[in-house]
């Protein structure tokens, strides 16, 4: 049989599309947050303010890492046709996120390192100049997030159109949540300066740099959890699994064969591959009998069925 004949039976292993809306969105506010960093650090050293060089440096890993995000995009598109990736590229997303996570947990430590720092050696600050920086810094992160959102709204409407449990797109959750953290921090500078200024807690300033670090810590230890399940193929609640096995045994082997193994895994952000083995004495089972239930749970965009006869399982 030739390799043309072969056609009708074989399939790509592209199981995710690239949000392309929300790659252009990431190289915009890539950009963005670039030209927001070069002033805030710039002004945090002029102006001698903890809070706004700790915003400075907080967006000064998110222009990488949001950067980050955006190779992954497209990187994902480039190599979707490539069979060396086995089950897709969606994990190239997903490897972004993941070092988001962990320059997120770098930017938070380096943020006590500084805040600390300044405590115990205070240094005049220019109030006035450095609060407006900081207005201007939140605005900028204001703006990133409404874009990113609307990425993230046109992704979920797609996913929803083709039925399918949209999962999460944690590449661009990655984004969102850097400029999120950004935005917070940009808050707490303001409040800092703004306690300085009309009441002399000269300590406040540097005191919201560790409580932003803190929160940024928190957010990119959730974040990181999400992403190393994705990357070691961890089924989160088990719910689709669950789901197989109960249409198994109630509307197709009907309690006269049994389940042995069953391995389901996410390949994309509304897609998942499947596993199952089946033991059984009923010798008309096929494994297309078997695909055809699997049919129903439109999540299984790639499923291998074996079936194991036993004429003594009665």
């Amino acid at each position: 049989m030739s390799a043309h004949d072969l056609s009708a039976w074989t399939h790509p292993h592209r199981f995710d599309h690239t949000n392309l809306h929300a790659e252009r969105s990431t190289h915009w506010v890539m950009w963005i947050t670039a030209v927001a960093m070069t002033i805030e650090i710039a002004a945090g050293n002029w102006f001698n303010s903890m809070a706004l060089l700790a915003d400075g440096w907080h967006m000064s890993s998110h222009a990488v890492a949001i950067g980050l995000s955006a190779f992954a995009y497209a990187a994902a598109r480039r190599y979707a046709k490539d069979s060396s990736f086995v089950f897709g590229t969606w994990k190239i997303e997903v490897l972004a996120g993941f070092t988001s996570a962990i320059l997120l947990l770098g930017v938070a430590a380096t943020m006590v390192f500084g805040s600390v720092e300044r405590l115990l050696t205070p240094q005049t600050i220019h109030y006035r100049e450095a609060v407006a920086v900081a207005v201007l810094g939140l605005a900028v992160n204001l703006i990133c997030a409404l874009i990113l959102g609307g990425a993230g709204h046109t992704h979920d409407a797609h996913d929803r159109e083709h039925k399918h449990d949209h999962g999460h797109d944690l590449n661009l959750k990655a984004a969102y949540l850097h400029v999120v953290t950004d935005a917070a921090t940009s808050v707490l500078a303001i409040i800092g300066l703004l306690g300085g200024w009309f009441y002399g807690w000269a300590w406040l300033d540097p005191a919201m740099g560790i409580v932003g670090a803190t929160l940024i810590a928190i957010w990119a230890k959730n974040l990181l959890i999400q992403t190393a399940w994705g990357l070691l193929d961890r089924e989160v609640d088990g719910r689709l699994a669950d789901e197989i096995r109960k249409t198994i045994a109630t509307q197709l082997i009907a309690g006269v064969s049994e389940v042995t193994d069953l391995h389901v895994w996410r390949v994309g952000k509304g897609a998942h591959a499947c596993i199952l083995s089946i033991l059984t004495h009923d010798m008309t089972l096929t494994p297309k009998h078997v695909k055809e239930h699997l049919g129903r749970h439109g999540e299984i965009v790639h499923s291998t069925i074996e079936i194991q006869f036993c004429t003594d399982c009665r």
